[in-house]
């Protein structure tokens, strides 16, 4: 397939893509024997053989690896210029949304 699109890339209507695919054809051949050779070694490995690394067992996710999130109405204010309108606007509607939820929380009760 590779030498196909090669001489349609040296054809008249020849184009970028075909050189493309010109070069695409072969990597994918090279995966195809790369998967069948790692899946042959996977079948004659022992599987009663340990695994490194798999009795290490579940880790713990670092309390600091995310940044922390701040409170609703905290959260328009942070960083931001007090008395930009954009910014009162966005507490505004975050302050709506936070009432019409209280109110379902309140009703479904």
């Amino acid at each position: 397939m590779g030498w196909w699109q090669w001489t349609r890339f040296e054809a008249a209507g020849g184009t970028g893509q075909n050189l493309g695919y010109a070069f695409q054809w072969p990597l994918f051949a090279a995966f195809v024997v790369y998967a069948y050779r790692r899946f042959v070694q996977l079948e004659d490995a022992d599987p009663e053989a340990p695994v490194a690394g798999a009795d290490e067992g579940p880790r713990e996710i670092p309390a600091d690896l995310l940044p922390q999130r701040a409170s609703v109405g905290a959260a328009a204010t942070i960083g931001t210029d007090v008395d930009d309108p954009e910014v009162e606007a966005i507490a505004a509607y975050n302050n709506y949304l936070a009432q019409i939820r209280a109110e379902g929380d309140r009703s479904t009760t």
